[in-house]
């Protein structure tokens, strides 16, 4: 079991607040006493450092050494923690260790890197190749609207001082490209003005450590890391210890004072050692603890953002765990009836004509990203790979061509994102998926087995020699950026057996799971993790968590589903302009179906009018991420138009109001059965092992779409009014959801050490009833919780207003419990043995009780 001290008693659970300058700290401070009566122990803040004028979620950093002045600045969180402390809660904060935010004029690292180049203390501190063939000894910069010559004549760079400094830099619009110490010289000698013509600014430019060109270069010669394919997020390489002090200098402090309590990092598998990153981040903390304040010197609360494969563990670091995507996985699996997995899928592949296998899907995605959006980091990994050879002595006749043809195959079998291999003695090697994706790859018809051996001996080497630890990092973050853009921001899009099933952190090829593995892996949890987050919702889903648990009711009633697609593409016939693909429109049904508003009343025209403006914002985002029929590098703007034609077509109650009444119907029928999902749902993430994390707003119902949808303002003022309400509130409002939190939250409060510490065991039911129940218990130091939750009541309730299935579904059923008595925290009453399930889930879908081991 990994626990690290005192915070386990403190730390129930987190609340996720998005910074940005429309929500400051002070806002922040404002809604602390919320909070607490919700039963938040900490919030969970997104970035606080400085990061790009107008920011809405702060990952662009561009200064590692300043609280961010648009969030109120060191003084304004000085505010928030004060507030906090005052509450009785504490502060996790979200750091970005991968990389930083370039181009620009705000970034003082990098501006200093492009005018002083190799000599810059920054030459290391970012991931450049300074000996790329295209642009040996300079930075390719590829920020222009249009091909260097263009940009060149028009105009539009201009040479002028620098108002922080007064030295000299060419400007494009909002960027900056310093010049070096010679050409600042040459400028006071000739004067700005000599350089006016195009042919002397390019003699200029050509003399700079950095070379100017358009954006569309980027995938090609781009010769700096960056966070996935995003040409402003320049990677750093966080293995050296500068770059760590740098980094992570206030944050530090910020622990030492006893500001915040823990830390959450951000793509930990863009990293070169993740394992060796948390050990130092481990260490610089637990070297801080004595100094915090004497009532706040709990251990340091660690998690990352690791994104596991379906069977993937977490590896051993010093951390409490992950951000919780393996969870929500877990919640939403356990939820989908596989029995309706192979119709759906058979649906999918009639409309769309692509594979009803993801797996498929997933493969093909990841050669064409390899191949469109990361050639220059591939070609780099490919030649730190070759050039590793002779230290192997590999045949002489081996091509570099076959190494490329090799790693592109292993990588479109890789189901994980990268494997942690690192250079020298302490090697851990391939591991079990890269090796099994060696495997498939030796498989294939042609495979070329020599390069495939030369790939897998240097990720399995143990030599000192620095040419095997630069292959294996490029390999590494090289697989980690492929792996999040082809199945996250493309494959994702591209595969619509059931859109549920598709979100970050998510096997789409594992349709559902049965009970015995759920148990299982919260006991491994209980076990192993105990504290590691648990997300059902956060800054980067897909769907909304009750988008996801309403979805999920069509995985029980394929065939009703089935039938009403096919009668809602006859209906809209009309509106279906030349050229747009089935695909597009069987997503958009599901994705009204799910995110269909409950307040939404098709004759209330303005409401339906923002609904389809919230999904032709989806719908422009999933096929630019499809990369299908538009992409964000080429916008097929016209197919865009005939698809939001579609969309607002289909959705206008005075054109189409036989098919919106028809969706409300649906909707309708299907709505307390997702109420019911969304209600197990929340009551997994309060008390499975591991630490809820709740999404702003999110604790009433949550029905948003991608970004920057889930990012819109939260009605706090509302959700204050509802929790101070004494009834559990109408279902419409979201103030049972609410109230089952707050209830919840209080125990885990009231009984620290149970949920802390606690077991998990499965509680089987005594007769196979017509619904499936899944129960377990905790117990710890003399206390037990019991849960039961009735699950996948789809078809059950299909049409009906209640929560639960009538009692004569039940039949005489009763629950395991050999306990003489529980108290009742949430359902009917206390539980007594050999009561029926028909008694304890008369009203409610959830039962949860505490009582004496």
């Amino acid at each position: 079991m990994r626990t690290f001290g005192e915070f386990d008693q403190n730390l129930t659970a987190t609340y996720r607040l998005q910074f940005h300058k429309g929500f400051t700290f002070h806002d922040g401070a404002r809604i602390t006493g919320y909070l607490r009566d919700l039963g938040i122990s900490h919030v969970y803040a997104s970035p606080i450092l400085t990061a790009r004028a107008g920011s809405m979620h702060g990952y662009d950093v561009v200064d590692f050494g300043h609280i961010n002045p648009e969030l109120g600045g060191e003084a304004g969180l000085a505010v928030l923690v004060e507030a906090l402390h005052g509450a009785g809660l504490g502060l996790i904060i979200d750091i970005v260790p991968n990389h930083m935010a370039v181009g620009g004029a705000d970034n003082p690292c990098w501006l200093d890197l492009l005018e002083k180049g190799q000599g810059s203390r920054f030459a290391d501190f970012f991931d450049v190749d300074f000996y790329a063939p295209a642009t040996p000894g300079k930075v390719l910069v590829p920020f222009l609207g249009g091909p260097y010559g263009e940009v060149l004549r028009s105009g539009d760079l201009a040479l002028k001082p620098r108002p922080e400094n007064g030295r000299h830099a060419v400007y494009y619009h909002e960027h900056c490209f310093p010049l070096r110490e010679e050409s600042q010289a040459e400028i006071q000698s000739r004067g700005i003005d000599s350089f006016s013509a195009p042919d002397r600014l390019h003699a200029l430019l050509e003399a700079q450590h950095f070379r100017l060109a358009s954006w569309r270069t980027a995938n090609d010669l781009i010769n700096y890391r960056r966070f996935f394919d995003i040409t402003s997020l320049a990677a750093i390489r966080m293995e050296r210890a500068e770059t760590f002090d740098i980094v992570h200098e206030v944050p530090l402090r910020l622990y030492e004072q006893g500001w915040i309590d823990g830390l959450r990092v951000d793509h930990i598998d863009g990293l070169t050692d993740p394992r060796g990153y948390c050990e130092s981040l481990n260490k610089a903390l637990l070297q801080r603890r004595a100094a915090r304040p004497q009532d706040r010197r709990g251990a340091p609360y660690i998690i990352v953002e690791n994104i596991l494969a379906s069977n993937e563990r977490m590896p051993d670091w010093p951390v409490a765990g992950t951000t919780g995507y393996d969870f929500m996985n877990e919640v939403s699996a356990v939820q989908h009836d596989n029995a309706g997995a192979q119709k759906l899928g058979a649906l999918w592949r009639e409309i769309s004509g692509r594979s009803e296998d993801f797996e498929d899907e997933e493969s093909l995605a990841r050669r064409e990203l390899l191949a469109r959006s990361f050639d220059g980091q591939f070609e780099a990994a490919i030649d730190a790979l070759y050039r590793c050879r002779t230290q192997l002595g590999a045949d002489r006749d081996l091509t570099r061509n076959s190494v490329v043809r090799a790693v592109q195959s292993v990588i479109s079998h890789m189901r994980v994102y990268r494997s942690y291999a690192i250079g020298g003695a302490a090697n851990p090697g391939a591991g079990p998926y890269l090796e099994a994706a060696f495997d498939a790859a030796a498989r294939e018809a042609g495979a070329d087995e020599d390069a495939l051996l030369l790939v897998r001996s240097i990720m399995n080497n143990k030599s000192p020699h620095p040419d095997f630890a630069e292959a294996i990092r490029r390999f590494n973050q090289l697989t980690a950026p492929v792996a999040a853009k082809a199945v996250e921001d493309t494959a994702f899009y591209r595969y619509g057996r059931l859109l549920s099933r598709n979100d970050v952190g998510f096997n789409a090829a594992v349709f559902g799971m049965d009970f015995n593995e759920f148990h299982h892996r919260m006991a491994d949890r209980a076990a192993n993790l105990p504290h590691s987050l648990l997300a059902t919702a956060t800054h980067d889903h897909k769907r909304g968590e009750d988008v996801r648990a309403r979805l999920a009711i069509l995985s029980e009633i394929p065939d009703l589903w089935i039938d009403r697609c096919r009668e809602w593409s006859a209906l809209n016939a009309s509106f279906r302009e030349a050229g747009f693909h089935a695909a597009d429109e069987q997503m958009l049904y599901q994705m009204i179906v799910g995110a269909w508003p409950l307040e939404l009343n098709p004759a209330a025209l303005p409401n339906l009018r923002e609904f389809a403006d919230r999904l032709v914002q989806w719908q422009q985002k999933a096929l630019r991420e499809g990369k299908l029929r538009s992409s964000w590098l080429a916008p097929n703007t016209q197919y865009e138009h005939v698809a939001e034609t579609f969309t607002r077509g289909v959705l206008d109650n005075d054109r189409s109001r036989t098919f919106v009444a028809s969706v409300a119907d649906f909707v309708e029928k299907i709505a307390s059965a997702g109420l019911a999902n969304a209600l197990t749902q929340t009551a997994l993430r309060c008390l499975a092992p591991g630490v809820p994390d709740l999404y702003r707003g999110s604790e009433l119902w949550d029905f948003t779409l991608v970004d920057p949808d889930n990012r819109r303002p939260v009605d706090f003022d509302l959700r204050v009014e509802l929790l101070a309400e004494a009834e559990r509130g109408d279902l419409r409002s979201g103030a049972v959801k609410q109230k089952l939190i707050q209830t919840l939250l209080q125990l885990r409060r009231r009984e620290p050490d149970l949920f802390a510490f606690g077991d998990y065991q499965a509680i089987t039911v005594n007769k196979t009833p017509a619904v499936e129940v899944l129960a377990f218990r905790r117990r710890h130091g003399g206390r037990t919780l019991v849960a039961a939750m009735a699950l996948r009541v789809g078809a059950l309730l299909f049409g009906s207003e209640r929560l639960v299935p009538p009692p004569e579904v039940w039949g005489d059923a009763r629950l395991n419990v050999e306990q003489a008595k529980y108290r009742n925290v949430w359902g009917e009453a206390d539980l007594f043995p050999g009561q029926s399930l028909a008694s304890i889930f008369a009203h409610t879908p959830v039962a949860v009780w505490i009582g004496e081991a």
